[in-house]
């Protein structure tokens, strides 16, 4: 939607790309050209094979923004889509201008303790054998604060309900196996960091940590907003987004201009 300098949006390993970015995509065109895909597996999209993991999605990833004739884009990622937003900007540096990771994560086994990794690949594969509405009952209680709003967590659940089974394995195991922490250091990007004081997926020290290894980054905390903040609390997060990358445009002109 839109027209402007290019943002590309990337989901989680639940939802979809217009049920994860609905707002974002609405109130952000006025300025932004905003495309937010569905990845192989979710949505429209179809199934990955079974061996794709997050190097297999980010060359996807920089085929579609090459498809699309999308120049030198922000791109943005919530939670798993935070992993592939790193793993793009490792295996494909000329792509993407900034980094906006929400929930984001060095991959699994890059942010989590081994214990708690293998874990939550085990209970993910196991969901992804569940029915539509045991599903939905499984994954989404991690996704939200208590306060959530009820329309807007119904809303999102009803994407949950037409999640990939074998989709959702692929990402699952993607995200369990990355381990990212060797190329935060390596990657001097601008970049964001927004994370919910409330995410129980993806806990404020795991932003924490990557703030500290990323030396181009900012960390930007959201009081008591749970794990899918894009849906959660849309206008805080579209105002934080609209903010740094009017930062980084002013920026990225002045040092145009300098060479």
């Amino acid at each position: 939607m839109g027209s402007g300098p290019p943002l590309v949006l990337l989901h989680g390993f639940v939802g979809d790309g217009r049920s994860t970015w609905q707002r974002q995509l609405e109130e952000l065109s006025d300025e932004f050209t905003v495309v937010a895909w569905d990845a192989p597996g979710a949505g429209r999209s179809a199934d990955p094979p079974d061996t794709f993991r997050l190097p297999e999605y980010a060359d996807c990833l920089a085929a579609f923004v090459e498809a699309l004739g999308l120049r030198h884009p922000h791109v943005g990622g919530l939670s798993f889509g935070g992993a592939l937003a790193l793993e793009l900007a490792r295996r494909h540096p000329r792509i993407p201008r900034t980094l906006i990771l929400v929930g984001a994560y060095a991959g699994w086994a890059g942010s989590l303790p081994p214990e708690i990794a293998a874990r939550r690949l085990e209970q993910s594969l196991a969901a992804s054998h569940l029915p539509p509405a045991e599903f939905v009952a499984t994954m989404l209680p991690t996704m939200f604060s208590p306060g959530a709003p009820k329309e807007r967590v119904d809303e999102f659940a009803a994407s949950l309900a037409a999640f990939h089974p074998a989709g959702f394995r692929a990402m699952a195991r993607a995200s369990a196996e990355a381990d990212l922490r060797e190329a935060l250091g390596r990657i001097a990007l601008p970049t964001l960091l927004l994370y919910g004081d409330a995410d129980v997926r993806a806990p404020l020290d795991v932003g924490k940590a990557i703030e500290r290894a990323m030396p181009t980054s900012r960390l930007v905390v959201l009081e008591g907003v749970g794990h899918a903040s894009t849906v959660e609390a849309p206008d805080r997060v579209t105002g934080e987004i609209r903010s740094f990358l009017h930062a980084s445009d002013a920026d990225h002109e002045v040092d145009a201009h300098l060479r």
